[in-house]
């Protein structure tokens, strides 16, 4: 895979449903998930992006997206945080935008 980005995430309960959470939320992007034992790494190529109302649709509607910084020990790639969103891109996408190679 050219340019993997994601969450590196701490194994435990709701492993699955965050997994299952980013892949509704990137249709038609191959997710890989490698098991690692101790954690699990998330990976696409160049983006992926995980929303708030899909994490509440498979972990609660009290769920707070900023609750996945306590089962995410790492990343690749760069990311951009918001209120009901964490994206992952690659490092280089910005820069890759503004001279229109996106």
């Amino acid at each position: 895979m050219k340019n993997p980005v994601g969450p590196i995430l701490r194994m435990g309960d709701e492993i699955d449903k965050v997994v299952a959470a980013i892949e509704d939320d990137n249709p038609g992007k191959e997710i890989e998930v490698i098991d690692r034992g101790s954690y699990v790494r998330v990976q696409a190529e160049d983006r992926i992006t995980l929303t708030q109302e899909t994490l509440r649709a498979y972990l609660g509607a009290d769920y707070a997206i900023r609750s996945l910084e306590a089962i995410m020990s790492s990343f690749s790639g760069r990311i951009i945080t918001t209120s009901d969103s964490i994206t992952w891109e690659k490092v280089s996408a910005r820069r890759d935008a503004l001279a229109g190679r996106e």
